[in-house]
């Protein structure tokens, strides 16, 4: 999967979380309780913060809900870029999403993916292909296939007829618009006095627009009666650790030359220096390890295969796009880039007065939080190229979850 290029449409996200939650049962609001490390709200909120092509992201809470909002996100850690303000819903689902849109005017996205707390285990592959099928249709909805046989019932509790469930699907979250349509959607039907809507697909198409039905996944699942709530269930339902138990590890290393200049690009920031460092693209050693030692977790090859030095396009490319291909090539085989780290090698410049701008845009190449980011140095005493200031190297690691496979052994 090819990083995205400049072109690529500007991603937010809205997530429901504004409900009583009182068919879950006694208790905490359904979205605020606790499944393994997070809530569900802080889980769910956590599949948009880490994908790469998500940049904003609205949380749509309760008046009465604000203390156990923040308790909630707590668990996020440090407050990520993407993350706003949280938004006070409504009197209803379609309110709420309503002052989500609002909340988003002054970003302007292009498409905007609307999805329920209450659906923690979505996949970066579903937001993938929720993202494409809006791009490409407008307005699109995630639907799985009936399995269970489906029947009407009559007010007397009797059997009725069996539907065709060949011909239905189940619809899911998130469901994906172009911002602009769906924001006047929601303008209009409360105009209209219209506020009976239960999904936003139902209510895009009132106002005339065609819904796409594209793939949804069975894991996604809406947890909402108390039996969903039992603890052996979750680990069985589709706990992270249960979904992706391959951890697989990879090394890179690079080194690159000083040459004329007065900068060098380490780990995607700029740093002062008497020199600069030679390479076919930006020369940033950090960003051309870890690239390396994602693809070295995943098997697929090294970032010359995949960027040679001989193809003139790669020439001055900024390596963001390296680690991006890398780790959206982890996401397309279902899996997450749970950790990098990086020590850089060299005698100057210091690295320390700029590791947490490196942090921060690591993890932001990556779509992970910077708490999954760790940036070191140190130096050779003075030993080879680098003890000689002759140029800069780095050595990294990665570590990825994938699914289990049939090659497992």
């Amino acid at each position: 999967m090819a990083p995205q290029n400049d072109g690529a449409p500007r991603v937010a996200a809205v997530i429901c979380a504004a409900g009583g939650g009182t068919r879950a049962g006694a208790g905490l609001p359904k979205q605020f309780r606790p499944i393994g490390r997070d809530s569900l709200l802080a889980a769910s909120a956590r599949l948009f913060l880490d994908h790469p092509a998500v940049s904003d992201v609205r949380i749509v809470i309760g008046a009465e809900h604000a203390a156990l909002h923040d308790a909630a996100i707590a668990t996020l850690g440090e407050p990520a870029p993407k993350l706003g303000a949280p938004v006070l819903g409504g009197a209803s689902r379609q309110a709420s999403v309503r002052a989500g849109l609002e909340s988003l005017a002054d970003r302007a996205p292009d498409i905007v993916l609307v999805h329920d707390a209450a659906r923690p285990f979505a996949s970066p592959a579903l937001i993938d292909r929720a993202i494409a099928a809006a791009a490409e249709r407008g307005g699109a909805v995630p639907g799985v296939a009936v399995v269970d046989t489906i029947c009407a019932v009559g007010d007397d509790g009797g059997r009725g007829a069996t539907i065709d469930r060949a011909a239905h699907r189940a619809l899911q979250t998130p469901q994906a618009f172009r911002y602009a349509e769906l924001a006047d959607a929601h303008a209009r039907a409360a105009a209209a006095g219209r506020d009976d809507f239960t999904d936003d697909g139902a209510l895009f198409a009132w106002a005339g627009h065609a819904v796409a039905v594209f793939e949804g996944e069975s894991r996604n699942v809406k947890l909402t009666t108390p039996d969903q709530f039992d603890d052996a269930l979750l680990r069985r339902a589709g706990a992270e650790f249960l979904a992706r138990g391959d951890v697989r590890t990879g090394t890179g290393f690079d080194v690159h030359a000083f040459g004329p200049g007065d900068h060098v690009v380490i780990g995607g920031v700029k740093v002062p220096h008497g020199f600069g460092l030679s390479g076919h693209s930006d020369a940033d050693v950090v960003l051309h390890a870890l690239t390396d030692a994602v693809l070295g977790a995943l098997g697929d090859g090294d970032i010359g295969a995949h960027f040679p030095p001989s193809d003139p396009e790669w020439k001055g490319a900024d390596s963001a796009r390296f680690l991006a291909d890398a780790v959206a090539r982890v996401r397309a085989a279902g899996g997450v880039v749970a950790h990098l780290d990086v020590t850089v090698i060299g005698e100057a410049p210091k690295v320390g007065p700029h590791r947490e701008a490196m942090r921060a845009r690591i993890a932001e190449i990556a779509g992970i939080a910077v708490s999954r980011v760790g940036v070191k140095a140190t130096t050779t005493e003075r030993l080879g190229f680098a003890g000689r200031r002759e140029g800069l190297a780095a050595l990294a690691s990665a570590t990825i979850r994938l699914p289990f496979t049939d090659d497992f052994a």
